[in-house]
């Protein structure tokens, strides 16, 4: 996946849209915060998200920090993968390192994201 085509959230989650289905992940940014990525608590298929709210948790060498939905929606798919290899989300966090697919509920949250260059003068301004 391009980067450049996704929308962030300010809490270092990316969406990848394609008609009413959102792939979600955590950005490069999160990753490499995190560090080495151990474990990850993944979203049941068929929980109901809401934006903004606790959806999973990572944990890493260094820390455990909430997964944080970027948007509302019903979860559709689990990226089973990471159960074995949580790993996959520091190597590919944008490609095989994707953590859930969503229905979305409400199309206009995406308009409540930051595109690529919004997101980088975030992580610009929060990392002075």
């Amino acid at each position: 996946m391009d980067p450049d085509n996704l929308r962030y959230h300010k809490e270092h989650t990316w969406v990848k849209v394609s008609g009413k289905k959102a792939i979600v992940g955590i950005t490069d940014y999160a990753q490499i915060a995190l560090g080495d990525i151990v474990y990850i608590d993944l979203p049941d298929v068929d929980m109901d998200l809401e934006a903004n709210n606790e959806f999973g948790e990572i944990e890493s060498t260094k820390t455990t920090s909430s997964l944080i939905a970027p948007i509302s929606g019903k979860v559709i798919e689990v990226n089973e993968n990471l159960s074995e290899s949580p790993e996959t989300i520091n190597e590919d966090p944008y490609g095989k390192g994707w953590i859930a697919a969503i229905e979305i509920e409400d199309m206009s949250e995406i308009d409540d994201l930051m595109d690529a260059s919004e997101y980088a003068k975030y992580v610009e301004e929060e990392s002075k």
